[in-house]
């Protein structure tokens, strides 16, 4: 049976997520409205700016179907903004959306600013060689909470991290030709 991902397609690396999972076979789907998330294995939460990603989903009424997507126990994976948007942060201002999917406290742009963009290659717990891992004002998890698995750091950072069905990093995976972070996401579907 091949697995079909959605990617939420508001804002930010939507192409570069759909190209991902067309190379690994899967069928993906852009997501923008409630019933694009029926029929879904799992979904992607791309990378781009939270804050405008957050109102969009508001203005979408995804916030209710989001949550109950989460909780009908469907894997859902957030790179970058799609980490924050994920956490349950409880330190940002009050209109900034957090849908509470995994228990990090987060810091927003924590290697800096557009200019302080890098790429490493990382240790990933579970993943045999070292992942390609592209930052781009990129946030770092500042503290996990019960529940959830640190897979990697950089610097002594946090950023990549996740519980039983959601994954999270601080990195872009889209951005490389490296599918295995994809893959380990793949691999939390029934």
């Amino acid at each position: 049976m091949t697995k079909k991902i959605g990617v939420l397609a508001l804002q930010g690396a939507v192409t570069e997520h759909l190209q991902a999972l067309a190379k690994l076979g899967v069928t993906a789907a852009a997501v923008k409205l409630p019933g694009d998330l029926a029929e879904l294995d799992g979904l992607i939460i791309p990378g781009g700016e939270s804050t405008a990603i957050g109102r969009l989903i508001r203005e979408q009424h995804l916030e209710e179907p989001l949550r109950a997507f989460f909780a009908a126990g469907k894997a859902i994976f957030g790179t970058c903004a799609g980490l924050i948007l994920c956490s349950t942060d409880s330190s940002h201002a009050p209109e900034e959306l957090r849908l509470g999917f995994i228990d990090i406290e987060v810091e927003r742009n924590g290697f800096g600013r557009q200019v302080d963009s890098f790429e490493a290659l990382l240790p990933f717990e579970g993943i045999a060689e070292p992942v390609e891992a592209v930052f781009i004002r990129a946030p770092y998890i500042r503290s996990v909470n019960k529940g959830v698995r640190v897979l990697a750091s950089f610097e002594g950072k946090i950023v990549a991290a996740e519980n039983d069905q959601i994954l999270v990093t601080a990195f872009h995976p889209e951005l490389t030709d490296d599918l295995s972070v994809f893959e380990y996401f793949l691999g939390k579907i029934d």
